[in-house]
């Protein structure tokens, strides 16, 4: 094993050619939304490979948890880069994105032009009814692991008042429950000392020191602020040239501006995984900009399960439907890859900055008790919102009708009883049956209810 000692070097830590295989590997496995990807991850490069300790994979964890954006994704850039500097992490970053990129694109397509067959409004009808099911698994998966006191249930608690009856915005929620974190973590609150990650399967933990990389901090990983600012303005430079130049040659109310606008927002604002940012963006983009209804929004949760990579990549759907209904002098299908494009590359490249520019400093910072509460905090809140989303995702399923009722000063909507759609229910229940009681994987329990829904439609045509 080699030393810690030796990895002073300034040179890669592991072959290149060797990290870039793994990474491949490791994208072509990342299904089932983040819990599975880190799963995978930990997996090759701690207990195969052992490029990584135990602890430092769950510190750059821990950060990434704390970052807005897909953690899995930002995970993969980490520890890229710890291993082979920052040619390593950007070839990491990429190669965990590109091929859900190409999967939900080419479903895309096939969507928008083949929509209105019924085999293909039956493959959508199941896969929606399996993620409502998925989603409720979130709420209770996450749930199970965040919510270990009374403080971080009423944090979780207050959360899912707050979206759903008093529709505060999510940043507000996950800023005011970052600061309670910090301060109950600074002050050595019990509570607050919730830890995340992922444990490892192995009965024996593979210490930093026994690890290919060592405990010593790499010479390219140790705090370099010349070299920070420089790589932050490069990829700040690359992230809003984009969307600056759109609003000057096209106005600010054109579509296309509007997408580089919201997401480079959504990159900054949202924190706590992939289902916490699809509250967020159904929100805005079904109710606020009426780029796409709550039935698709689904739908492109349904891609985004199927596929490999993060399940933000649902928002590389939102994008290509915007530029599909509003194309402006553009084909359709031209301005749908365009809007995909643009919402991916605003969506993924802020990951690049946040790690790059603050992951040599964090380096430094293992066992903060502050960070710690800050993220425990801020993962019970994110446990509110997903049940938010599992409501939302709920109503619209299985209801025809949602309507708007005050109760005092809250407004919430709640369904019309007699538009149940019974086949949704019981696909619904069915899904929730194999993945709950069956322990089905989530491509097995998408696979059987898209095949039912398809042939649901198909015999019972509407």
């Amino acid at each position: 094993m080699t030393d810690s000692r030796a990895q002073s070097r300034s040179g890669d830590v592991v072959p290149l050619p060797e990290a870039v295989k793994v990474w491949a590997r490791v994208a072509a496995l990342s299904f089932g939304g983040p819990a599975g990807q880190i799963a995978v991850m930990h997996r090759i490069v701690v207990e195969e490979k052992r490029w990584v300790g135990e602890h430092r994979f769950l510190h750059a964890l821990n950060y990434c948890m704390l970052l807005p954006g897909p953690e899995a994704h930002q995970l993969a850039i980490y520890i890229g880069w710890l291993l082979n500097k920052t040619k390593g992490g950007i070839i990491a970053g990429l190669l965990f994105v590109l091929p859900g990129f190409l999967a939900i694109l080419l479903l895309s397509y096939i969507y928008v032009i083949f929509g209105n067959v019924a085999a293909i409004q039956g493959l959508f009808f199941g896969l929606k009814c399996a993620v409502l099911a998925i989603v409720v698994q979130a709420v209770f998966r996450i749930g199970g692991r965040a919510l270990k006191n009374k403080v971080m249930i009423a944090i979780a608690a207050l959360a899912f008042v707050a979206i759903f009856a008093l529709h505060v915005p999510f940043p507000a929620i996950v800023i005011a429950a970052a600061m309670a974190g910090y301060v109950g973590g600074r002050s050595g609150l019990p509570a607050f000392r919730v830890g995340g990650g992922h444990q490892s399967a192995s009965d024996k933990t593979l210490e930093d020191r026994d690890s290919v990389l060592g405990e010593d901090i790499p010479t390219h990983a140790r705090p370099n602020l010349a070299w920070s600012l420089k790589i932050s303005g490069l990829l700040a430079l690359l992230w809003f040239l984009p969307v600056v130049s759109l609003i000057l040659a096209l106005g600010w109310d054109n579509v296309f501006s509007r997408i580089g606008l919201f997401f480079s927002q959504m990159a900054v604002v949202t924190f706590g995984g992939a289902y916490a940012v699809l509250a967020y963006v159904a929100q805005a983009a079904v109710n606020h900009y009426g780029w796409l209804r709550p039935g698709e929004m689904l739908d492109g949760l349904g891609m985004a399960e199927t596929t490999p990579g993060p399940l933000i990549m649902v928002t590389q759907f939102v994008g290509f439907l915007a530029g599909y209904r509003d194309p402006g002098s553009l084909s359709a299908l031209t301005a749908a890859t365009l809007g995909a494009i643009l919402t991916t590359w605003v969506t993924f490249l802020p990951s690049f900055l946040w790690i790059f520019a603050g992951a040599p400093f964090i380096e430094t910072l293992r066992g903060n008790r502050a960070l710690a509460g800050a993220m425990s905090a801020i993962t019970a809140a994110v446990v509110g919102v997903i049940l938010n989303l599992a409501v939302w995702f709920g109503l619209h399923v299985l209801f025809a009708e949602i309507r708007s009722v005050a109760f005092g000063p809250l407004m919430l909507d709640v369904p019309v009883f007699s538009s149940l759609v019974a086949p949704s229910l019981v696909l619904t229940l069915l899904s929730a049956f194999v993945i709950f009681r069956l322990r089905w994987s989530v491509i097995a329990s998408l696979c059987m209810a898209a095949v039912l829904g398809i042939g649901w439609r198909l015999l019972s045509p509407i």
